[in-house]
């Protein structure tokens, strides 16, 4: 080892607790700058209508995001049934609305339980899936049909919190890989009315809390 070489960023551990209508890489580019690091990058990507954790690593540490995106996650959030989007989320505007007073809460128990355990899931067309090299969102922004494959994923824990009229609160617990967008068009499918992902926050990857993160204005005031 050369004596007279730079040490070597050992970097850090970062737990942010994302805002809305932020993407991870406004994030990302956020912290790079404030915090002068070359090296830095996101542990899963939260799309930006949603809020909560999300894991940075900067320098050496950057080695260990692909262990973190494996890792278990939570969310909560809430769906809106009787109402469809293309999106699944209020990306785009809702359309197909269908009456709901027939759906008891039971109901809403069974469509859970049925999307619990190791299931095939088509993921949204509005994703960052690359379909022949494109990025699914774009095309699907563009009107043009995109078709993906299923995958399977693990819904560990899947919890009706509470249901007022349209909006149904929910704990989800899955697998790395899954679609909380795709988990609200299924759900409103096995209702007969559809709905849609009208609120998310990720709470926990594997055993780091959004308890613990702390906000991007936090981490900039230094």
């Amino acid at each position: 080892m050369d004596p007279n070489a730079a040490p070597q960023d050992p970097g850090e551990v970062l737990l942010v607790d994302k805002p809305l209508e932020w993407t991870s890489f406004d994030v990302v580019k956020k912290l790079r700058y404030h915090l002068k690091v070359k090296k830095i990058g996101h542990a899963g990507t939260l799309d930006p209508l949603a809020t909560g954790l999300l894991i940075l690593c900067t320098g050496k540490k950057t080695k260990q995001i692909e262990s973190f995106q494996a890792q278990e996650k939570e969310y909560t959030g809430t769906f809106t049934i009787g109402s469809t989007t293309p999106s699944y989320d209020l990306e785009t505007e809702i359309e197909n609305t269908q009456p709901i007073n027939h759906i008891t809460r039971e109901d809403l128990i069974n469509a859970a339980t049925k999307l619990t355990g190791i299931i095939d899931q088509v993921p949204p067309t509005f994703s960052a899936i690359k379909v022949d090299g494109k990025r699914a969102y774009k095309g699907a922004r563009a009107g043009e049909k995109v078709e993906l494959k299923s995958r399977k994923v693990e819904i560990k824990d899947f919890e009706i919190v509470n249901s007022n009229e349209q909006v149904i609160e929910f704990r989800i617990v899955c697998s790395k890989g899954t679609y909380i967008r795709s988990i609200a068009r299924d759900f409103g499918e096995l209702l007969g009315v559809g709905a849609y992902l009208s609120s998310l926050r990720r709470t926990r990857i594997g055993d780091y809390h959004v308890s613990d993160a702390k906000t991007i204005e936090e981490l900039t005031s230094k």
